[in-house]
């Protein structure tokens, strides 16, 4: 999980981020919900995943679950500190930094998968253009993003991410999330959405 705050802000919010339903996973309805939608998003077979602003590792951890090798990455050591212990006895690393240049080596991943982050990055194209790179041959791009709040919201429409990923990618699919109260644990008004890319 990354944002517009610096790494001292979600270091400090690392402590009680799994508290919200779609962080934590801790409620099973919740947490099956995300790992139904990840089973439809990800390859079936097991591959190299990276997880950019990967917070404490809730995501990270389903995918190690469907034994995909995750490596994580965040710019919040106190992040990565809970997602280390979360995944404990996977095959699973976590690096600390910048989702936007993230310290891994290109056409390393079979996917790469960014939650709630390309929304708070200064230049998404150029993030979409640097995340393709990291990709191998027949690998894909998850995206989960949105427009969240209704009074003041903020986020990336889907419309604009979905134009942005076709700049970079061949097939590029949209997938609305809101309607899915499991996935946040309450019904929600606001925009969500996945796009999942392939193909350059």
């Amino acid at each position: 999980m990354e944002h517009s705050a610096g790494s001292e802000q979600w270091d400090a919010a690392a402590g009680a981020f799994d508290e919200e339903p779609d962080h934590g996973l801790r409620n099973p309805a919740v947490r099956g919900a995300w790992a139904q939608r990840l089973g439809a998003w990800l390859p079936a077979h097991p591959g190299d995943l990276l997880d950019l602003g990967c917070g404490t590792g809730s995501l990270s951890l389903l995918a190690a679950e469907r034994h995909h090798r995750v490596t994580g990455v965040d710019f919040a050591p106190a992040m990565l500190e809970r997602a280390r212990e979360k995944l404990a006895g996977h095959d699973a690393a976590f690096l600390l930094g910048d989702a936007a240049a993230p310290p891994v080596p290109a056409a390393s991943y079979d996917v790469v998968l960014v939650r709630h982050v390309l929304w708070a990055l200064p230049d998404p194209a150029a993030a979409l253009r640097t995340w393709a790179g990291l990709l191998r041959p027949g690998g894909r791009l998850v995206l989960v993003e949105g427009v969240w709040g209704e009074v003041s919201p903020a986020g990336i429409p889907a419309r604009r991410l979905v134009a942005l990923a076709g700049e970079v990618f061949a097939d590029v699919r949209h997938e609305e999330l809101s309607g899915d109260a499991r996935l946040w644990g309450r019904p929600v008004r606001d925009e969500r959405y996945a796009v999942v890319a392939a193909g350059r």
